[in-house]
């Protein structure tokens, strides 16, 4: 399969009307009205897409008075993409289909402490379990931030200075080089970002139109995920979003960053001595900020904490902004769990692959 012709721009917004039609088809002459192109480069795009198997008849559509036009659809497990969730002590890896669908998912224990080199091995060994035999159209890896999406390089991570500054994404390609079949041309692409920025892109992707909301994240770190307009926020260098780390209190308990008093510190503290409304009422804290700043339409909770108990959650963070909404006279923001499976990060991973093949 021609990974490469796959990623340019008239054939990501074929595929793009493809996967949106489902398996009920569109007609190559709907696709040339819808995305301007002419009849004559549809034709050549979509027999293509057919000869590699991407896409198939799905019948016919009603009649008009002539032939009836021939209905073209996506061939979901025509190739997959694998999505790694790097956490701090846990692996996650799905495999997810064309159509956006998880149909394989591995979780284990993980020390990312225990540095790339084990990391790296890990992480191959997963993408060759989940890759059967089909086309892999690449890896989308997410993983605890500051890192720098542009150049698949971490930064600091609090607690895991290692990592700082590890060329992961051409790493890993060199390690799944070796584990699928040692051959150059064999490794696929790569993409980095961090946790909170994949689970968001996952949450837009459902719901398209989905306007400007935060996601919250907390888990063994804590963070957010900003879609603005609609549009993933990653900031300049990938550093919209880093949540955890805002003072919320002067002189406050020392958190592993380097700073003290940060919100990450504060929350996760009192997640161990299991306070979940203390937990709540300091995320509110931040969430607030958030929605004060960005002027959001939603705040989206989760991460493992959150979802072993998500009613403290909702109820301490929409308290917050219920009280920020009374001060500023403006109506409240309104905090709700995320929704979705427990694999969010990781699917989220495997849509930084396939999103730009679709033109999201």
């Amino acid at each position: 399969m021609n990974l490469s012709g796959l990623r340019s721009h008239n054939t990501a917004r074929v595929l793009g009307l493809l996967r949106a039609a489902g398996g009920d088809g569109v007609s190559r002459l709907e696709v040339a009205e819808r995305t301007g192109l002419t009849p004559q480069a549809v034709s050549k795009i979509t027999a293509r897409l057919r000869e590699e198997g991407l896409a198939a008849e799905a019948g016919r559509g009603p009649s008009t008075g002539g032939k009836p036009r021939t209905l073209l659809r996506l061939v979901p497990d025509a190739a997959h993409a694998v999505g790694l969730h790097l956490d701090r002590d846990r692996l996650t890896a799905v495999l997810v289909d064309l159509a956006g669908v998880t149909v394989a998912a591995r979780t284990g224990a993980l020390d990312l402490g225990a540095g790339p080199a084990d990391v790296l091995a890990a992480a191959a060994a997963e993408v060759a379990a989940l890759r059967g035999g089909g086309t892999l159209m690449g890896v989308g890896v997410a993983m605890p931030g500051p890192l720098d999406h542009a150049t698949g390089v971490p930064h600091r991570v609090t607690g895991f200075p290692a990592w700082d500054g590890f060329p992961l994404r051409e790493a890993l390609r060199g390690a799944l080089r070796d584990a699928l079949s040692g051959r150059p041309g064999d490794a696929p692409p790569v993409a980095l970002d961090k946790d909170t920025n994949a689970a968001a892109l996952a949450l837009a992707l459902r719901e398209p139109g989905a306007g400007s909301f935060a996601y919250v994240h907390v888990g063994t770190g804590l963070g957010a995920g900003l879609v603005l307009g609609g549009a993933l926020h990653r900031g300049a260098r990938t550093g919209a979003g880093e949540f955890g780390h805002q003072t919320v209190q002067l002189d406050g308990v020392a958190c592993g960053c380097g700073g003290r008093g940060c919100l990450e510190a504060l929350c996760l503290a009192a997640v161990a001595r299991g306070d979940l409304d203390g937990a709540a009422r300091v995320l509110g804290v931040g969430a607030a900020n958030l929605a004060g700043l960005l002027d959001i339409d939603r705040v989206l909770l989760g991460g493992r904490v959150v979802a072993a108990a998500p009613e403290p959650f909702v109820r301490g963070v929409g308290a917050a902004l219920a009280e920020r909404a009374r001060r500023t006279g403006e109506p409240a923001v309104p905090a709700a769990p995320a929704p979705g499976t427990p694999h969010l990060v990781a699917e989220g991973a495997a849509q930084l692959v396939l999103a730009p093949v679709f033109g999201l």
